[in-house]
C-alpha cells in the first residue's frame, strides 16, 4: 500500500513539473507576446503623431493656397473691371472719330 502511494505520488509530482514546465513556456511565450504588442503600439502612437503633424502642415497648406486663390480672384475680377473699362473708352473713343 505504501508503494502504491509512492507512486502515485511520484507520478502527481512528475505531472506537476511537466504542468509547471508548460506554464513556464506559456509565460515565456506571453511576455513575448508582450513585449510585441508593446512595440507595435508604440510605433502606432509614433505613426499617429507623425500623422497628425503632417494633417496639420497639410491644413495650413490648404489654407495658404485657398487665401491665394481668394487674392487672385480678387485680382482678377479688378483687372476684369480696369480691361471692360478700357474698353468702354476705347469704343467711346472710337464713336467720336
Amino acid at each position: 500500500d505504501a508503494n502504491r502511494q509512492i507512486s502515485e505520488y511520484k507520478f502527481k509530482l512528475s505531472k506537476a513539473e511537466q504542468d509547471r514546465t508548460t506554464l513556464e513556456q506559456n509565460i515565456g511565450r506571453l511576455e513575448g507576446q508582450v513585449a510585441r504588442y508593446k512595440n507595435a503600439a508604440e510605433n502606432a502612437e509614433k505613426i499617429e503623431d507623425e500623422l497628425k503633424a503632417e494633417k496639420r502642415k497639410l491644413q495650413r497648406e490648404l489654407r495658404t493656397a485657398l487665401d491665394k486663390i481668394e487674392e487672385m480672384e480678387m485680382t482678377n475680377s479688378h483687372l476684369m473691371k480696369r480691361l471692360e473699362k478700357m474698353k468702354a473708352n476705347r469704343t467711346a473713343l472710337l464713336s467720336q472719330q
